[in-house]
């Protein structure tokens, strides 16, 4: 057998190992190829493959290194870029991408996968050309069309992705993440909604994530139906069973901001080298408060763009703790952190954004909401950091917490299924933003929700003096911004300015007492 017929045979036997689930005899086929042969690097490829398959991302990274340096095939590129994304290295990722592009995967999984880092990387405009490649070549796969369907609402595409998802549905009609997504591209009518479907496929399911995803998908669109009470008893319910798997303790929460507030002082008074110069935008606050709103807003500005909801700053305080806890945020690393070199976070945090924003305009905002949680060292580490942090009547921030859907494999937003949990946070968020307000005067702006709804021009102009931004009218047609969007609240940001939430838990005032009499214990007053 000549070499050429040789490689062809091990590639294919290995391949199909690969998708059979043979990843343990995949990488030892793999290994043998690269004992015996190697600068064969489609024998990287594979081990690196199921090297991957079986956990070992690091091992998978150096092997499919390798194999690009012996052939910068576009597949190798492509499965290169998914494994920094996995261990966090952005920057790498990107370029890994843009080596991909020029030779993509003629492969269905090639094109999805290149999607697929595209989107993490925040990307979505990249990521559809590819996302529509791989449903092309394998029209049947029902992955592929939810990631198609999923950029296009991204992008504000809402009616090409209505069709999408329907003719997912179409192949599989039990697929709860796309009856979710579906549910949430726009407001149900009579005329026009999918309840009966859904409840239907809710009382089929039995897997608990499809249950969680066809429940709020349901009482989201009994919701728009204009019947709270009976979509809030969906709700209620789905939270309950959801919340009973979850191993979550406020307690370990409570943690964490225990530690925060006792290590400021060693924050404080840390001497900080060398900081970086750069001046990005956090916008912190409770989830669902307006912060995508607030992100649309100055995202509009001509000098400003979105990177989006970032976990650059959680991860450089991470590597700079050095702790190895499987969590980004507990109390060893934060007291770890305190002592670490500030400028050197400061520096780390600006290297990991990059990645995400384009670099043209003079500001990136960062929208993750949880940096509320990282104020002081974002304060000491990134002197020419603009904070704005999103307040909201603390009922209808409780109720919007329990509403919304959370990333599911995230344990951060596990305080969201229970009314008490978020009261509970709610109550330790507050106290937090009183630390820095009094610690850090006039360098968090605090933006009321309410006030911004009811007096835009007034409070946009507030917001852009303390960002040290000129006038632009283009910020007040902040819903025409085209700019994609990727969190639950991609759909409201694309309309003006409404007041339909505002005092919203009212509707719920009785099921909302336990926690309205909590928040009432620890001293927090309801409007």
């Amino acid at each position: 057998m000549d070499r050429t017929a040789d490689t062809a045979t091990r590639a294919s036997a290995i391949r199909a190992a690969l998708a059979r689930g043979d990843n343990e005899g995949a990488l030892a086929a793999a290994a043998r190829w690269r004992t015996e042969a190697p600068d064969a690097a489609e024998a990287h490829f594979l081990a690196g493959i199921g090297a991957a398959a079986l956990g070992k991302i690091r091992s998978a990274i150096d092997l499919i290194e390798t194999a690009v340096t012996l052939d910068a095939h576009g597949e190798y590129h492509a499965q290169l870029a998914r494994l920094y994304t996995l261990v966090r290295r952005d920057a790498d990722a990107a370029s890994a991408l843009a080596a991909a592009e020029l030779s993509p995967p003629t492969d269905a999984l090639g094109r999805d996968t290149m999607g697929c880092v595209y989107a993490r990387l925040g990307d979505h405009a990249a990521s559809l050309p590819h996302f529509v490649e791989a449903v092309r070549l394998a029209p049947m796969n029902t992955a592929f069309r939810y990631n198609q369907a999923a950029a296009l609402s991204f992008l504000g595409r809402q009616e090409a992705a209505e069709q999408a998802l329907e003719g997912l549905l179409a192949l599989a009609p039990e697929d709860a993440r796309a009856h979710h997504l579906l549910a949430g591209l726009r407001r149900q009518t009579p005329d026009r909604n999918h309840v009966d479907r859904l409840s239907a496929a809710r009382e089929a399911a039995r897997a608990p994530r499809d249950r969680l995803l066809l429940g709020y998908a349901l009482a989201k669109e009994i919701d728009d139906l204009a019947d709270p009470r009976a979509a809030f008893a969906v709700l209620a319910e789905t939270n309950a069973e959801h919340r009973a798997t979850l191993p979550y303790r406020f307690a370990d929460d409570d943690a964490n901001f225990d530690a925060v507030e006792a290590c400021w002082p060693t924050i404080a008074k840390a001497r900080v080298a060398n900081p970086s110069p750069a001046s990005p935008i956090f916008i912190i606050g409770m989830p669902r408060t307006g912060t995508t709103l607030v992100d649309r807003i100055l995202s509009s500005h001509p000098d400003v763009e979105s990177a989006g909801e970032l976990q650059a700053m959680p991860l450089a305080v991470k590597a700079a703790a050095g702790t190895r806890s499987r969590t980004v945020l507990d109390p060893e690393t934060i007291r770890a952190a305190a002592s670490a070199d500030l400028g050197a976070i400061g520096r780390d945090y600006i290297a990991r954004a990059a990645s995400h924003a384009s670099g043209t305009k003079p500001h990136v905002i960062d929208k993750f909401p949880g940096n509320f949680l990282y104020v002081g060292v974002i304060a000491r580490a990134l002197p020419n950091a603009t904070i704005v942090c999103l307040r909201r009547n603390p009922m209808d921030t409780i109720l919007a917490n329990f509403r919304n859907l959370f990333a599911v494999g995230s344990r951060y937003y596990d305080y969201s299924y229970d009314l008490l949990d978020i009261a509970a946070y709610y109550g330790r968020f507050d106290r937090m933003m009183a630390l820095w307000r009094e610690a850090l005067p006039g360098r968090v702006l605090e933006l009321q929700y309410e006030t911004l709804v009811d007096n835009q021009r007034e409070q946009t102009a507030r917001l852009l003096a303390h960002c040290g931004l000129d006038w632009s009218d283009s910020c007040l047609d902040f819903h025409t911004n085209a700019a994609p969007v990727s969190t639950p609240s991609a759909a409201q940001v694309r309309r003006p300015l409404y007041r339909n939430s505002i005092d919203r838990w009212r509707l719920h005032a009785d099921a909302l007492g336990p926690a309205r009499d909590f928040l009432g214990r620890h001293g927090i007053t309801i409007d």
